[in-house]
């Protein structure tokens, strides 16, 4: 084992830990927490039933790591009920995303998993109502700026971000998962209908596993932060997997991405998780899912960037041509969001324009219950 990638490590074989020197372990602590992936590592030890062997110091790291994904897991189950009952009269399909249906849907990527707000999809034509009926259960808008406003409703896939005037949580509502200016149309019609109910939820959905997994894909590779890129790789290479168990998800994989548009961040998926992760992936699918891979220079750009960039972004982790990846990753994911002469304006907008400051007196802030 390597110091370099200690958590990758770490994750793929935890066997290998017995090896590991109390220097190796610091580092290792370190890699995971900022890769977000020390929750998980812990998991992972308690299943095995290893975690007793982990020297004390280490082994309190990764016990206050697995009792915050804990607290959050019941946190997160709260919310989720709190949304419900906000949106219960809502007609459309209210349906979880990301961090909050993995665990919903008590799929092995939520297990450790960390995250910092709520995701929803709903129809174009349920937005305002969302909106209106979040509203009335204690949720405020935020990005009060005139243009901001203007930026998410007019061109973004989401409104503007909503916290609870007490709890202080955050939700994202989305109407599609790309914005509409991006280069990549997706078909949300077809999206929106493949969908599964959550049990013991009348309005609640999760989307289907070949659906889930295209949608956490794309959401990564069109990221311009990838702080929390590797852990979404371990998201992907976790329901590859789990998923992967049923025969029918590899065949419908690829054609349902061609239906969906969304063929090049399923390639990309196969390729960084398979050279980063061993994912275990059949080679006909391998073969298939190429109809998304970009011309070859573009294909070699990738390779040098997210083979950068979806590493742990700690010092240990850091190789020449790091920042520069991480760089070019953030002005690609502006680059493929919106047209030059939008782009060009927006950027030139921030730039030089600072929003106008809500006054003190009605600033969001939490309140405590």
């Amino acid at each position: 084992m390597t110091q370099r990638d200690l958590i990758v490590a770490a994750l793929l074989a935890p066997e290998s830990l017995s090896s590991l020197s109390m220097m190796d372990w610091d580092l290792l602590i370190r890699q995971g927490r900022r890769a977000s992936l020390l929750a998980r590592l812990a998991y992972l030890l308690v299943q095995n039933g290893e975690i007793d062997t982990v020297p004390g110091s280490p082994r309190l790291h990764l016990i206050s790591a697995l009792r915050m994904v804990e607290r959050q897991d019941v946190a997160i189950r709260w919310e989720v009920d709190c949304i419900q009952k906000a949106l219960a009269d809502v007609g459309g399909k209210i349906i979880l995303l990301k961090g909050a249906a993995y665990a919903m849907a008590g799929i092995p990527a939520a297990i450790g998993r960390t995250f910092s707000d709520t995701d929803i999809l709903v129809s174009k034509h349920h937005l305002t109502e969302v909106e209106s009926e979040l509203m009335l259960h204690g949720w405020q808008g935020t990005h009060h700026d005139e243009y901001d406003q203007r930026y998410y409703r007019r061109w973004m896939h989401e409104i503007p971000p909503m916290r609870h005037v007490r709890r202080g949580t955050i939700i994202d509502v989305h109407h599609t998962i790309l914005p509409e200016t991006a280069r990549i149309k997706v078909n949300t019609p077809a999206l929106l209908e493949a969908v599964v109910a959550l049990p013991g939820y009348t309005n609640l959905f999760v989307l289907k596993p070949v659906e889930m997994l295209l949608h956490s894909a794309t959401h990564l590779f069109h990221e311009g932060g990838l702080e929390n890129g590797l852990r979404d790789l371990f998201d992907l290479d976790s329901m590859f997997r789990y998923f992967g168990d049923d025969p029918g998800f590899w065949s419908a994989l690829v054609p349902r991405a061609a239906e969906l548009g969304l063929t090049r961040p399923l390639y990309y998926a196969i390729r960084f998780s398979t050279s980063m992760l061993d994912t275990p992936i059949p080679k006909d699918v391998i073969r298939a899912a190429k109809i998304g891979k970009p011309p070859q220079i573009i294909a070699r750009l990738m390779d040098f960037c997210y083979l950068r960039a979806l590493r742990p972004a700690h010092g240990s982790c850091t190789t020449p041509g790091t920042g520069l990846a991480r760089a070019a990753l953030y002005i690609r994911s502006h680059w493929i969001r919106m047209p030059f002469p939008l782009l060009a304006y927006h950027l030139a907008r921030k730039a030089f324009l600072r929003p106008k400051q809500l006054p003190v007196e009605t600033a969001i802030t939490p309140k405590e219950e």
